[in-house]
């Protein structure tokens, strides 16, 4: 079962992340061969290792690329500060994986980035636009490491793909056992008929009915259709079943769905989130509207340090940094696993992903100058990821995780309230 916290146990992994930052200044001056971890030296390619990103920056899901670009580009920028890899700055090349509705554009982005003979690429933001290209990605050979996918579906898919995100399973619960915690029995969902949607729903259905809940509506056969843009039928379904809370599992339609609930009366504090809606909307609804109303988002809080460093990458100020933690880890792990393995080859980096994750063991290190340090004097290292997840499994999912839970405010902007710990072998 999934271990509630109180928000303070956060500041393990901010200190964590201190560690990290701290690295970023520091000089690589270590020399010699790349090693596999074990001490063996393997010798270098000497081929710079070059890094795609598959993320969204236009489209309904374009609202989550900002936070996820800057957390690659924060990577990139400490790795090359420091040296690069093999002597050389990393490359990165930067593409659009636009939404499930267009898949045009992220099948011509995937094309650039197989044609540019990346050796990783980092995407997608939402499991249904990897699911689109993750064949392709596949027989390509390339290592690809979404720092946001959920869905079950994805677990095990493909040697070369990881994610460092964790499944649903974790979030699933742990937005069951908040709502339940929060004395709601019979729940209704709205759900968006996707992989991500029905998988998250899948997992919450198994976990409330478990403890004698019920799911009220939103079970299958009633998921709402994105494209349908009409969606009352969906909300007075829910609402006639008379739930004690409603989850919304959905993306850019909750915009068009929580005022339809508001209007009805509803007590928004009863209103639960999950990470695909989980974000400020202090723009689009009236004052007050989601006051009290919970959400979920997997991941650590970043550092006021980190997310200054963020701030800069995007050029701007972030009002939402959900998964920036976990794309800043997606390549860091690329890197190190190129490093300790000697190459820049794609099958190099995914045959020492786990390890350099901290599956084998290991010295612990964060940061890429002290785990780069590490790795060129023949250390094993475990990787202390700023998102918190632990070393992969053999599905190539994090085997640990924090999972946030937000709460909004008057002006209807969330703030961080607690966290539950996750661990795959608890469930």
């Amino acid at each position: 079962m999934a271990r509630w916290n109180t928000i303070a146990r956060g500041a393990a992994f901010a200190a964590a992340a201190s560690l990290a930052l701290a690295a970023c200044s520091s000089d690589d001056g270590s020399e010699g061969d790349p090693t596999d971890g074990t001490g063996n030296e393997t010798g270098a390619t000497g081929d710079p290792l070059k890094i795609g990103s598959f993320l969204p920056i236009t489209g309904t899901l374009a609202f989550l690329g900002p936070p996820e670009i800057a957390g690659v580009d924060v990577a990139i920028d400490e790795i090359n500060e420091a040296g690069g890899v093999f002597g050389s700055d990393v490359e990165i090349l930067h593409t659009d994986s636009h939404d499930a509705n267009n898949p045009s554009i992220g099948d011509q982005s995937i094309t650039e980035l197989v044609n540019a003979e990346v050796s990783a690429i980092i995407g997608a933001a939402s499991s249904a636009s990897t699911l689109l290209v993750i064949d392709d990605v596949d027989a390509a050979g390339i290592v690809m490491v979404s720092p946001a996918n959920t869905s079950t579906s994805l677990s095990g898919y493909s040697d070369y793909y990881f994610r460092t995100a964790p499944p649903d399973t974790a979030q699933g619960a742990a937005v069951a056992d908040l709502m339940m915690q929060d004395g709601a029995q019979n729940i209704a969902i709205l759900v968006q008929g996707d992989d991500y949607g029905v998988s998250f729903r899948d997992v919450v259905q198994e976990r409330v009915e478990g403890a004698g809940g019920t799911i009220t509506y939103g079970t299958s056969g009633e998921e709402i259709d994105p494209a349908g843009g009409n969606f009352a039928a969906n909300v007075e379904g829910a609402l006639a079943t008379n739930p004690d809370a409603i989850l919304m599992i959905a993306f850019d339609v909750t915009a068009q769905i929580i005022p339809q609930i508001d209007s009805a009366g509803y007590d928004m504090s009863k209103v639960y989130m999950s990470d695909g809606n989980t974000s400020d909307w202090s723009e689009s609804f009236e004052p007050g509207t989601l006051e009290g109303g919970k959400g979920t988002i997997p991941g650590s809080a970043p550092t006021d340090e980190f997310k200054a460093r963020l701030d800069e990458a995007a050029g701007e100020t972030l009002t939402d940094v959900s998964y920036a933690n976990e794309s800043y880890d997606a390549v860091m792990l690329v890197a190190l696993a190129a490093l300790q393995g000697g190459s820049s080859d794609p099958d190099v980096i995914k045959d020492n992903m786990a390890s350099v994750s901290g599956a084998d063991g290991g010295t612990e290190c964060t940061g890429w100058s002290e785990c780069a340090d590490l790795i060129e004097s023949g250390e094993t290292i475990a990787y202390q990821a700023l998102s918190a997840s632990g070393p992969f499994d053999e599905n190539n999912d994090p085997t640990s995780a924090l999972i946030g839970v937000w709460q909004y405010d008057e002006n209807n902007v969330p703030s961080r309230i607690d966290e539950v710990a996750w661990e795959a072998d608890s469930e």
